[in-house]
């Protein structure tokens, strides 16, 4: 299924007020409506979309939903009649200068046309839209090793006032904010439409070793001065258990990120793995024996 952008359409921000859209709207729909285009259905289409934009963001609900759940999400949730619902274009053409409620402009001409499920655009009846239930979110820990491995997991949650248990399979790549749906496993509808879905939303556990961000991981080696100055090579575990040798060159300086390409955590759904990054540490001491003291004065009258 396509990606709509409603805001794209009526060419405001995300951020924009109600006042803004109507705005955007009225100028666009004095555009592009049937009355002005003349049987244009190119201008048709566009009038078509941009109405179903402004009946969407109009609605403080479905806005909220189409920003949560994005395009897609969003039309697997609501119909063309869902998305109509409760909006009352009669008030709004009124307003804007077009009479009737059957969109012909107050002047005769008739107009109508169909969206894509072939409910009319105008007052005529529609049958009753089925509501669905609503969606549950599951948040789930997981460890850096099942992110990177993939795993299974039984989950338990309450659907109102019974349990239910079942084994959901988590894909590698699975990172925090990642959801995967599990469709008809949400609240049942109270109107006697579908359920709604059931989302399992990923939480990434602290690790001791490791830190992530997205699909890269991060960690911390230390090394002594002298392996700063001279160069060495140093052994990093990678998330399955793997130790990888990392040369060190000369001359390293205190918190040098170094990358190792494609050692990261695998993508979810897709080819390739995001970076590991060890973030090198000089460790410089505190206390000097004797002899290290003559060394460090002689590498200093050297001009070191």
């Amino acid at each position: 299924m396509s990606e709509t952008d409603y805001y794209k359409i009526l060419g405001v921000s995300k951020n924009a007020s109600e006042e803004d859209m109507k705005k955007a709207y009225r100028k666009l729909a004095m555009k592009y409506h049937p009355d002005k285009t003349k049987g244009d259905k190119n201008a048709e289409e566009k009038f078509k979309k941009l109405s179903e934009a402004y009946a969407v963001l109009s609605d403080k609900e479905k806005r909220k939903q189409y920003d949560t759940f994005g395009s897609t999400g969003f039309q697997q949730r609501y119909s063309q009649e869902d998305i109509f619902k409760g909006f009352d274009f009669g008030d709004i053409f009124k307003e804007f200068g077009f009479g009737g409620t059957n969109f012909s402009g107050g002047r005769g001409r008739g107009v109508r046309f169909s969206f894509g499920d072939g409910s009319p655009f105008g007052s005529q009846p529609r049958r009753p839209a089925q509501i669905k239930g609503s969606d549950l979110i599951y948040e789930l820990p997981l460890t850096l090793q099942e992110v990177a491995k993939g795993t299974s997991k039984t989950l338990s949650f309450q659907h109102g006032d019974r349990s239910e248990k079942m084994t959901v399979k988590i894909p590698k790549g699975m990172t925090s904010g990642k959801k995967i749906r599990l469709a008809g496993k949400g609240e049942a509808s109270p109107y006697g439409g579908p359920p709604g879905d059931l989302f399992i939303k990923s939480k990434v556990l602290d690790d001791p070793v490791c830190s992530v961000k997205g699909n890269d991981l991060y960690l911390k080696r230390e090394i002594k001065l002298s392996d700063a100055i001279l160069g060495t090579s140093i052994s990093v575990p990678t998330f399955d258990g793997k130790e990888l040798s990392l040369k060190v060159p000369p001359a390293t300086k205190h918190k040098t990120k170094m990358r190792l390409s494609g050692h990261g955590l695998p993508y979810m759904h897709a080819k390739g793995q995001g970076d590991l990054y060890v973030n090198i540490h000089v460790n410089m001491p505190r206390n000097l024996t004797e002899k290290q003291k003559k060394l460090i004065e002689q590498l200093a009258e050297a001009g070191l």
